[in-house]
């Protein structure tokens, strides 16, 4: 029997390839809303980070967030990923 491999994605804060449940998905919903993504399934476009909030600040200092979403990101939204990381 073929053992499966657990899914890995890459943080875009640090670039630290990690397994998908140990990470945060930030997802860009169909109606244009950034929100974080506890449960990994809502629909959009997501982007992976670390439980970390350095990793945030370094996705939010070199605009990766951004990139990965292919959306603007406003300053209250990294402000409201911070807060729900202290949580």
């Amino acid at each position: 029997m073929k053992v499966k491999k657990a899914p890995e994605r890459v943080c875009v804060g640090c670039e630290a390839l990690k397994p998908k449940r140990e990470m945060l998905r930030v997802v860009l919903s169909p109606e244009g809303e950034i929100d974080l993504d506890k449960t990994g399934k809502k629909a959009g476009r997501g982007a992976y980070l670390c439980q970390d909030k350095e990793c945030l600040d370094k996705a939010c200092k070199a605009k990766r967030l951004e990139r990965s979403l292919k959306h603007a990101v406003s300053k209250d939204i990294y402000e409201k990923l911070r807060q729900e990381l202290e949580d």
